[in-house]
């Protein structure tokens, strides 16, 4: 399994939120591309960026800052938070991104998703976010009534090959994965690699993710137990082995 550390953004600055509210922001620091270079210094193979200004905008704002988290952190990183439009997956794309993440849009526009998979291929990752089971959008501000399973088989049908399932009850709460949703939305897509994100916190729920014995679950995103020192990336690397 792949560990990805996570670097979110707000007004240029790394932070990290509860349940994905705006008004509930710890700021980390100010220099992302420093951060992205401490993740790879730490034995990051990969890494996950979320342009949160973006995700409630509808479009991407920290454009030149991506650029220069690729360039710092040498590796594959993965980048979403607004991407709705054509010109916004390019502009992504041509900075770097290993994969850009559609969220929002790949239930919304699906002419859009299906377009932009048959240009990438796989550079195209479709985040998935849900509370109990529903698919949120617009920066997990809206709840659909729409299953994350069900999205996640549509958009595998398409031709998606990665799938990012964040529990937003769990993240940046610390008391590990929804494990029951992130078994059935390996189950949903089985083609697809699923990324797990929400609540991983700990060397305990990567080992918890593993016993699911799901052999496409490739990868899990941590955020908040890093910040906060309440774990490594070593650790959490060795328990993914």
């Amino acid at each position: 399994m792949v560990i990805l550390p996570a670097i979110d953004l707000k007004d240029g600055k790394c932070v990290r939120l509860r349940q994905g509210r705006a008004e509930d922001a710890t700021v980390y620091g100010d220099d992302p591309a420093a951060q992205a270079r401490d993740w790879r210094d730490q034995g990051g193979r990969e890494l996950h960026v979320v342009d949160l200004d973006g995700a409630f905008a509808g479009e991407p704002r920290h454009a030149e800052v991506i650029a220069r988290i690729i360039d710092a952190f040498g590796g594959p990183v993965e980048v979403g938070g607004g991407i709705r439009t054509p010109e916004a997956l390019a502009a992504v794309i041509e900075a770097g991104a290993a994969r850009a993440i559609i969220g929002s849009a790949a239930l919304d526009d699906p002419e859009f998703l299906s377009a932009a998979v048959e240009l990438y291929g796989d550079k195209i990752a479709v985040g998935i976010d849900a509370r109990n089971g529903f698919v949120q959008t617009k920066g997990w501000v809206e709840t659909t009534t729409v299953t994350a399973t069900d999205l996640a088989t549509a958009v595998a049908k398409v031709g998606v090959k990665t799938i990012i399932y964040t529990d937003t009850a769990t993240d940046g709460m610390l008391g590990g994965p929804n494990l029951t949703q992130m078994a059935a939305i390996c189950d949903a897509a089985p083609t697809c690699e699923i990324t797990a994100s929400g609540g991983v916190s700990s060397p305990y729920d990567i080992e918890n993710l593993k016993a699911l014995e799901r052999s496409n679950l490739r990868a899990a995103i941590v955020g908040k137990a890093l910040y906060d020192g309440r774990t490594t990336l070593r650790d959490m690397n060795v328990a993914a082995l």
